[in-house]
């Protein structure tokens, strides 16, 4: 048996350790670059934006003149737009998750068809609004409305919530899938009652990412020939909205200063509204959890 060689680890060490160290000064650096962006960032929207941040701005539509103008259409729009994405994306995204890994035979076809739902993820999102326009818009003639948007959207997120969602079904441990069937459940009832809760906490992660990406994303919206400015509030999914990224655009094209102070109070707004979303899914996966 051949014995370890001592002069040739201590001779070793010092290289190991090097490199150790090496490697955390170069995460620390990359994780201290990434705070001082994100802190130039809110830096500079709060400073520009909070003196704007009242409550006539967020109860006033959208106007030509900045010391009229408001979020209120654009704050609505998105609150319509999210209304219409998370349920039609949550619902086949985990949908199309369950039956990949649950029913779905393994075969070169399932193994083609996952690998074409990991790669979509990739696709630049303005593809997805060329789909929407192509789809949506003139095929199905839902024109520039709530569920032409709403739809375009979910087709952006589907493939990271559907990835997202397989990650944590397959995630969940075998042994509680057995002690389900061994006291005589369905494979429907174990689906439900011990798969489903159990990947929950998955499922929201990617969930979260998903619907953040959704409701800051303009490039889809403009394809679609969305509005960037609208003075009226929608009242059905088949009538026209606005969107705050789409409304941020707008007042950063503007050549009027202040109009650039109330793209950044908008961006608080935006900020805001996705901290709520994000914190709701939080608090439900950390429920979860703590069950399993």
């Amino acid at each position: 048996m051949k014995l370890v060689n001592h002069e040739s680890v201590v001779k070793r060490m010092k290289t190991r350790l090097l490199v150790n160290r090496t490697s955390k000064a170069i995460f620390f650096v990359a994780t201290m670059f990434g705070l001082l962006v994100l802190a130039i960032l809110l830096y500079r929207v709060f400073t520009q934006g909070f003196g704007y941040l009242d409550l006539q701005f967020l109860q006033s539509l959208p106007s030509r003149k900045p010391e009229q103008a408001g979020v209120y259409a654009a704050l609505i729009g998105t609150i319509w737009l999210m209304g219409v994405v998370a349920p039609v994306s949550l619902l086949i995204g985990v949908g199309t998750a369950l039956y990949l890994e649950e029913y779905a035979k393994k075969n070169f076809v399932t193994d083609f068809i996952k690998v074409n739902i990991s790669n979509l993820a990739g696709v630049p999102s303005i593809v997805f609004g060329l789909l929407g326009l192509t789809v949506f818009v003139r095929a199905l003639a839902l024109g520039t409305s709530v569920l032409a948007a709403g739809l375009t959207m979910s087709l952006l997120v589907l493939p990271v919530i559907i990835v997202a969602s397989q990650e944590a079904i397959r995630a969940v441990p075998r042994e509680l899938r057995e002690a389900s069937y061994a006291i005589g459940a369905t494979k429907w009832q174990t689906i439900v009652r011990v798969v489903l809760p159990a990947s929950i906490p998955g499922i929201l992660t990617g969930a979260i990412l998903a619907l953040s990406r959704a409701i800051g994303e303009t490039a889809p919206l403009v394809v679609l020939g969305m509005p960037l400015f609208l003075a009226f509030l929608p009242k059905s999914l088949l009538d026209m909205i606005t969107v705050l990224p789409l409304q941020i655009y707008n007042w950063t094209g503007r050549p009027q200063a202040e109009f650039h102070a109330l793209a950044a109070a908008g961006i608080i707004v935006l900020l805001a509204l996705l901290l709520f979303m994000n914190s709701i899914a939080v608090l439900i996966r950390n429920k979860f959890q703590k069950r399993y």
